[in-house]
């Protein structure tokens, strides 16, 4: 199949480079020259492991191209993606559909043969039936043109194994020739794997895409305030998660207590389901509730962190190690970070960081932070270590040394990666998330 990409976004490079490694030819379409000329010389925009040798290796065998020249893109294509951004709008949490629909008229004056056009990105209920009546303004629909709906379920740091082995894929169209060209387009999965093609109204994929992560957002909030309470009464929120994650209806995923969520997805994605929800007068109040409590978690990982140093962070060097979201990217948007870099700075600390690929983002969003090229030299003379990121290889720091270099041996692990006696066998006191109090107690003491 012949398809065309537009957008090269997290989205639509990780789904183009993809689709052509299945054996299709794809074209990615951006309007950054500057961008595209950096893919052809394999540099990515961003970083995901082993997106670059997929892309070198499929525009090697001349499966995938990048080319800034939307209408030559488009114009032998089988399948149209759009793969633009949709962040939140300002000042109402709505998604700004505004690339999508500019990128539908473009690709309207541009189509010269029958297609189906697909929503890749992620856009609130009824975008869909918007695309359609631009198509109709060019009198596409009677020339065999369709607008399918087919949402993307990729977790950043894992997008390559999540998009060729898929829990799900799903298809909002309820056209049949449209149905036949999205299953010749994902036949390749049905080779080495039975994932469910999902087919659906289009409004009903829609819908799909923000109830799912709307959910997992719940998920990861209830668990955080469950270890608030577990602190209170002497649980331990690992052991929780595991008791409750090992029943089959609940699962074990998105139950790690930690600072709050964040990213591209979760953020944006429970605020625009809260603006379609309004807009249709249908209160969502457990979604409401979620982002509510998540934006306070962020803020109360630093006052947390401000506790463990006695309340008094005026003047202590505290060095944070990990800056993004979650480990395997170097995406910075809506991190825990930056609130609990703001909180500490409020208070007079003075912030160290290190993180595998997130600083140079970081450094456009945050001031005053001393960069550093490794956690041990971001630790050196710190009153406190926080860990803010479960990266790989701080799962096997070198804890003496660490202790060591730092001038109060205080760890706040807000991931509960090294367990209590571990960390005090190193010299440390620990601080956890979601531990008995007589543990945190003991730490900070």
């Amino acid at each position: 199949m012949r398809i065309a990409m537009i957008g090269t976004g997290y989205v639509g490079l990780v789904s183009g480079a993809c689709f052509s490694d299945f054996g299709h030819q794809v074209v990615c379409v951006d309007k950054d020259v500057r961008k595209v000329q950096l893919l052809e010389k394999n540099v990515m925009p961003i970083f995901e492991p082993g997106l670059a040798e997929l892309v070198a290796n499929n525009v090697r065998a001349g499966r995938l191209s990048f080319t800034t020249d939307l209408a030559e893109g488009v114009r032998n294509a089988d399948a149209v993606f759009i793969a633009v951004g949709t962040p939140s709008r300002r000042g109402d949490g709505h998604a700004d559909l505004s690339y999508v629909f500019a990128a539908a008229r473009e690709i309207a004056e541009s189509i010269t043969k029958p297609c189906v056009i697909v929503t890749k990105s992620t856009v609130p209920v009824g975008t869909g039936d918007e695309v359609e009546r631009i198509l109709k303004e060019f009198s596409l629909l009677k020339q065999g043109v369709t607008v399918v709906s087919n949402p993307e379920f990729l977790r950043e740091g894992a997008a390559i194994e999540d998009f060729k082995r898929p829990d799900r894929v799903v298809v909002g169209t309820d056209d049949e020739a449209a149905r036949d060209i999205m299953r010749e387009i994902y036949r390749p999965l049905s080779l080495n794997q039975s994932a469910p093609l999902l087919f659906t109204s289009r409004r009903t994929s829609e819908l799909i895409k923000y109830a799912a992560n709307a959910f997992l957002a719940v998920k990861i909030t209830f668990i955080n305030e469950i270890a608030d309470l577990c602190e209170a009464v002497g649980a331990d929120v690992q052991e929780v998660s595991r008791g409750i994650g090992l029943d089959k209806r609940i699962g074990s995923k998105f139950l790690h207590a930690g600072p709050g969520y964040g990213g591209s997805c979760f953020p944006k994605d429970t605020l625009a389901l809260l603006k379609t929800a309004g807009d249709v007068e249908v209160p969502q109040r457990i979604v409401e509730a979620t982002v509510q409590v998540n934006e306070a978690r962020k803020r109360a990982m630093g006052r947390k962190v401000i506790k463990a140093l006695g309340g008094d962070a005026h003047g202590k060097n505290v060095a944070l190690l990990g800056l993004t979201f979650k480990p395997n990217t170097d995406d910075m948007r809506d991190a825990p970070s930056l609130a609990i870099v703001a909180a500490l700075q409020d208070a007079g600390a003075n912030v160290r960081a290190y993180d595998p690929e997130g600083m140079a983002h970081a450094e456009a969003l945050v001031q005053n932070v001393a960069f550093h090229p490794n956690p041990y030299a971001a630790a050196e003379n710190a009153d406190a270590i926080v860990i803010v990121t479960e990266w790989d290889e701080f799962r096997a720091l070198d804890l003496p040394r660490l202790a060591a270099g730092s001038r109060s041996a205080l760890l706040v692990d807000l991931r509960n990666i090294y367990p209590v006696g571990e960390a005090e066998r190193a010299g440390f006191k620990l601080v956890g998330v979601g531990k008995p109090r007589a543990v945190v107690d003991q730490s900070v003491s």
